[in-house]
Formats: C-alpha cells, sequence, structure tokens
C-alpha cells in the first residue's frame, strides 16, 4: 500500500492593503463615512476645520493638503477650512451639525499645548447640546525621543497624561492613538458615538505627532465605504401604555417641547399630536420652533425666560410632557414653576438618563417615533382636552401677544432704539428663510419671551452652554450647511458688545470664504445682562460696566472710547452706522439684501441696563450673600429666603 501523498499546502491570499500615515488613513477614512436616516444619506464628516502648529503640520496638515487635491479622488476629498481660534472652530462645527439635524459633522484639529487646550470650552459646549463634532488634537510624542517637548506639560506622577486629558470629561468619547494599528478600532467607536443619537456630542481623538507621520500597511477594507444608520427606537409597550393612562387621566396637561424634537425632526408629528389632543406647547430655548408662534397650541417659551401664557400654565399643569428636553433649572425655574400638589412628569426622551428626571414616567424613545405611537395608541380612545382648557390657553396668547407689540413699538423713528426695538424691526424684516443666532447676555430671554419663530430652524440659540462668542463662529458653521454659497438663507449674529469682544477673530474667516454673515452689533457699554442680575442679588453691578475708573476705584466713569465698528471694518466686514430708529431699519434691510459679510452697528437705549421687555415671569435661583454689611445685599437676601421656600423637589 502506497503512503499518501502530502496534502497541498493551502495557498494563502494576502489581504490587499495600502501604505500611508495614521494621518492619511484617518482622513481617507473620515472622508468615506456617512449617515443614512429615513432613506437619506450624507457625509457623516463633511470638512475639516484647523490651525496647525509642530503637533498637526506633518501630520494631519499633511495629509488635508492631499485629501484635499484629489488624492482620494473626487468623491472623497476632505475640505478644509481655516479658523483662526481653535474654540471658535468648535463653534462653528457645532452650528454647521445643528443645522445639519445632527446628521452631519465636522472634524477640528489642532497642535499640541493652547491649540488643544483651546478646544476645552467648545467641546463642553458640544457635549451639553448633545451635538457632535470629531476633535483631532495634536498630542505629545508616542515614543518619547524629547522629552519634554515644546508646549509639553510634564505629570510628575504620571508619564502618559497630557493637557489633551482635560478633553476627556468633556468629550462623549476620547481615544488617544498610540499605535498606527490602534486607529482602526478608535476610528471605528468615533463613528459610532458620532452617529449615534443618544450618545451624540464632542469626540476626540488624541494624535501624538510621531504617530500621525508613521507609514503602516492599512487593510484596504479600513477605507471602503460605511454608513451608519441613524435609528429611531420605538418605544417599550408597557410604558407606552402608561403614558397613555396618565394623558387620558390628565386635565390640565402641558407639553414642554426640547432640542429633540428638532434634532428628530418631529415638528410635523407634534403638530399632528396638538392637533389630536389639543394639549398647548411650550417650548424651551432649543426647544423654540418645535411649532410656528402662530401654531393655536403654541403658547411660547417656558421657565424663567418664558412667557405669562407658558409659566402659568406650568403652575396649573397636572401633567407635564417633556419631549426631547433635558429640564434645566432655567426651564423648570430652579424647580419652583410647576406648583400643582398633583402635578406629574411624562418624558419621551432618546436617552434613559433624561426620560426619568423630576421622577417622570419614562418613554424612552426617539421623539418622532414616541409621538407617532402616543397619537396612534390614543386615536381610538377620544382623548381631548377640555374646550374651555383651551379657550383659556389661546386667550392668555392673544393677551401676550398684545405685551410682544408694545415692546416691538417704535413710535419715535427719530429715536434711539432700545434693545427690544431692535428684535422688532428685524420681526418685520425676516421671512421663515432667516436664521438667527445667540448664546448669552440678556438677548436670549427677549428672544425667549418675544420672538415670533416661523420656521422649525429659524431659531438658534444656544443656552445649554450659553457661551459668549459661540454666535459669529456658528453663523459661519450654519451659513456653510444651509445652502450653496451663492444662495444662502439669510443668518443672522446677534451679538452685544461684551460678547463681541470675547471672540470676533472667526469674522476673518466670514470674509475669507465670502460668506454673507449679516452680523448686527448692538452696543450697550458692558455686561447688561449680568449687571442686571448683579444688581437682583445684592451686588450693585460691581465690575459689569465697560468705563472709566472713578476716584474711588470704581467703573462709574465715563463710556470707554471703544469702536466696535471701526473694529470690525478693520477685519474686513463692510459696516452700517445706525443712531436711530430709522436709520436702523434701513440698515437691517441692506444687509439683509446684501451678498458679502455685512455689520450692523447701533448703541442702543438706557445703556447701563437690561432692556425692557415684560419682566421674568419665573424665579432662578442664584444664591444670594447670607451676611452682609451692605444694604442692597441685605436685602436682596430677604428677598432670595421668600423665593427659595418655595422650592420644591419633584419625587
Amino acid at each position: 500500500m502506497s503512503p499518501k501523498s502530502p496534502a497541498s499546502p493551502k495557498k494563502h491570499h494576502p489581504v490587499p492593503t495600502r501604505r500611508l500615515t495614521t494621518a492619511q488613513a484617518l482622513v481617507a477614512f473620515l472622508a468615506r463615512q456617512y449617515t443614512e436616516r429615513d432613506g437619506r444619506r450624507q457625509r457623516l464628516i463633511s470638512a475639516t476645520w484647523g490651525i496647525f502648529g509642530h503637533g498637526n503640520v506633518a501630520g494631519i496638515g499633511q495629509a488635508l493638503v492631499e485629501a484635499g487635491h484629489g488624492g482620494n479622488g473626487a468623491a472623497h476629498r476632505m475640505p478644509y477650512l481655516q479658523g483662526r481660534n481653535e474654540q471658535a472652530m468648535v463653534h462653528a462645527a457645532v452650528g454647521y451639525a445643528r443645522q445639519s439635524g445632527r446628521l452631519s459633522a465636522h472634524a477640528v484639529t489642532t497642535s499640541i499645548g493652547p491649540g488643544a487646550t483651546n478646544l476645552v470650552t467648545g467641546a463642553a459646549l458640544a457635549t451639553i447640546n448633545r451635538l457632535p463634532v470629531l476633535l483631532l488634537p495634536g498630542d505629545t510624542f508616542a515614543t518619547r525621543p524629547a522629552d519634554p517637548v515644546l508646549q509639553q506639560l510634564e505629570v510628575p506622577y504620571a508619564g502618559d497624561v497630557s493637557v489633551n486629558d482635560c478633553l476627556r470629561p468633556v468629550s462623549r468619547h476620547f481615544d488617544r492613538i498610540t499605535r498606527p494599528e490602534a486607529l482602526i478600532p478608535a476610528a471605528l467607536q468615533a463613528m459610532r458615538v458620532l452617529a449615534d443619537p443618544a450618545e451624540t456630542g464632542a469626540v476626540t481623538l488624541a494624535l501624538p505627532q510621531d504617530v500621525q507621520a508613521e507609514a503602516y500597511d492599512w487593510p484596504e477594507e479600513f477605507f471602503a465605504e460605511r454608513d451608519w444608520h441613524v435609528r429611531r427606537p420605538a418605544p417599550d409597550t408597557h410604558e407606552l401604555e402608561t403614558a397613555v393612562r396618565a394623558i387620558r387621566s390628565a386635565r390640565r396637561p402641558l407639553i414642554v417641547a426640547g432640542g429633540g424634537v428638532r434634532h428628530s425632526a418631529a415638528e410635523e408629528t407634534l403638530a399632528a399630536f396638538t392637533a389630536a389632543t389639543r394639549i398647548p406647547v411650550a417650548s424651551t430655548q432649543a426647544g423654540k420652533g418645535a411649532l410656528r408662534h402662530d401654531h393655536p397650541a403654541d403658547v411660547g417659551g417656558i421657565g424663567h425666560t418664558g412667557t405669562a401664557t407658558a409659566d402659568e400654565l406650568a403652575r396649573a399643569a397636572d401633567l407635564v410632557i417633556g419631549i426631547g428636553t433635558r429640564f434645566s433649572d432655567f426651564t423648570t425655574a430652579s424647580g419652583t414653576l410647576f406648583t400643582n400638589p398633583a402635578v406629574r412628569f411624562l418624558h419621551l426622551n432618546i436617552t434613559a438618563f433624561d426620560a426619568h428626571k423630576l421622577a417622570a414616567l419614562p418613554l424612552v424613545a426617539d421623539a418622532r417615533a414616541g409621538l407617532e405611537a402616543l397619537t396612534t395608541a390614543l386615536a381610538g380612545r377620544g382623548y381631548r382636552v377640555d374646550p374651555a382648557y383651551e379657550t383659556e390657553y389661546t386667550g392668555a396668547k392673544e393677551a401676550w401677544e398684545e405685551r410682544v407689540e408694545a415692546s416691538f413699538a417704535t413710535p419715535d423713528p427719530t429715536a434711539r432704539p432700545t434693545q427690544t426695538q431692535v428684535l422688532g424691526l428685524l420681526d418685520d424684516l425676516v421671512t421663515e428663510e432667516d436664521i438667527l443666532i445667540n448664546a448669552a447676555g440678556s438677548l436670549p430671554g427677549d428672544l425667549h419671551k418675544l420672538w415670533r419663530t416661523r420656521s422649525r430652524d429659524q431659531y438658534h440659540v444656544e443656552y445649554g452652554y450659553s457661551c459668549m462668542g459661540y454666535e459669529i463662529p456658528a453663523a459661519i458653521g450654519v451659513l456653510l450647511a444651509a445652502g450653496s454659497r451663492r444662495r444662502t438663507r439669510p443668518v443672522w449674529a446677534l451679538v452685544g458688545d461684551g460678547t463681541y469682544l470675547m471672540n470676533p477673530t472667526e469674522i476673518v474667516t466670514a470674509v475669507q470664504e465670502n460668506l454673507p454673515l449679516k452680523l448686527v452689533i448692538l452696543q450697550n457699554h458692558g455686561y447688561a445682562s449680568i449687571g442686571g442680575l448683579s444688581e437682583a442679588v445684592g451686588a450693585e453691578r460691581f465690575g459689569t460696566a465697560y468705563r472709566h475708573r472713578d476716584a474711588d476705584g470704581g467703573f462709574t466713569g465715563p463710556p470707554l472710547p471703544v469702536d466696535l465698528a471701526a473694529n470690525a471694518a478693520s477685519l474686513g466686514l463692510r459696516v452700517l452706522r445706525a443712531a436711530t430708529v430709522d436709520d436702523l431699519r434701513k440698515a437691517l434691510s441692506e444687509a439683509r439684501d446684501a451678498q458679502g459679510p455685512t455689520c450692523v452697528y447701533v448703541e442702543t437705549e438706557t445703556p447701563d441696563t437690561v432692556s425692557g421687555p415684560p419682566p421674568a415671569q419665573a424665579w432662578w435661583d442664584v444664591p444670594v450673600a447670607e451676611t452682609a454689611s451692605r444694604p442692597a445685599a441685605v436685602k436682596a437676601r430677604e428677598e432670595y429666603d421668600r423665593r427659595v421656600a418655595a422650592r420644591r423637589r419633584h419625587l
């Protein structure tokens, strides 16, 4: 018997690879990532912002040169956007992501050191507002040939810590890529988080500068186009039935619409739900626009900056239905707004963390999917609020509109306008195409109370972090997302002088890109909003005015001779100065028609006080000094003790 022939060796087919640096591989990978929701597909990372230094110029910088010049093919190019301040680049990316419905985002690359730490504020803003942005800070050498390298923070007790670790608590996901091959799982995890509607926020991949430039044989499969489906989770059957029972038993229900309505594109579904049930809808800052201002069920903003209509309904509500809201302290008036002893909460939210707040009945689901399920479940059970309740809130809404008209009125066209009159003139001018951007100062309160939102995305007020300096770069991001460069929607960035001085640098970017930014600077010579708060808590407006020092060392002298209009012009903006109501009306109209970046500059009336809209309709808890010798603080503490006694924990 002849021996068996030896088995033929198996043929091994080598996996196709591509030799690239880590930075080149990352950029090529990012250019092939897509999101998909409801049949719509778009690039997940559509562009990269960058300021270069020794921590990223030879890595990501060189990779972007290749990716921007067809090295990856026309369909997979990575556009580059040049910023002037790292924090501002993140703000621009956040504005883009919000306008894109969280379905498309930007990356931001920086050097090591101050370039990286400048990302922290923007990252916190993105994560707090649940908006995706990819941060790619350079990092110190992984191989440590020079230790310390320029700008390195030395930590004696830990050799693997760098300043980038500051980004850990403000990121939804953080990783440090210390070997080229580690990029593969890290990049996939980063995309998963960016595209996750419940987890999204800032994602940080710290990139040591030597690893960025190191070559590796990457599997071709890494560069295949990949779709990340943005899911719409439906509610649990038990939670849905519990929610339906709660709604059917409610006599005075109130919906609080938050930013989740917008992120889910649930505005039409919300309108259908209110048409069936006639439940009134109040809105948070992020949720304003969930219904148009003239929708019968819309009762305006809620909380400390809300309308009297919404806040009175909140005080008497027996069921508060939160939809896509985090219920921040402004929304709840620091726990004093919902005063009905029998009040209960029902929270429809895509995150269980938010859905359980205020001891609520949770309905964990996508906002649109949850509203569709609620509408269907209630349809066969004949639920609708009592007609008397509907008459009550529609009548209260009409009365509030009279107060809005009074705030917007301009009886003297030759007078210097107030801040609310500025908003009134804009209100007369804009259509549903226009987008208004704001974030801090007294303007968010005025806008939340008074602005008549005409479209789902017109009202863009960042109030999760309320970050001064957000408006101008965010407007650039919105312009990049809102249309082609030849035909963009009118985008207005509204800023006070304090905010302008914080972060005007991206004006240069708007000029460079010839984006038709419409910047409105309201000059009131100080921190007007904080000045009002300071007075209310007995701090006597200390340190809030932009004035020369007086003989006693205070700041009560003449206003500083700062010309913000001239400054804006020096950065390349066309500037229109307005001294009167009539001037302002003409300037705003001219700015709206402008094809290039334009600034309207106006000094507002009552420069030492907050503007004159209706006062706050609900309280906000800012602790007052418990002991003080000055009468203003003593009186403020007495008022604080009276107010805080009404605070309530909903258990």
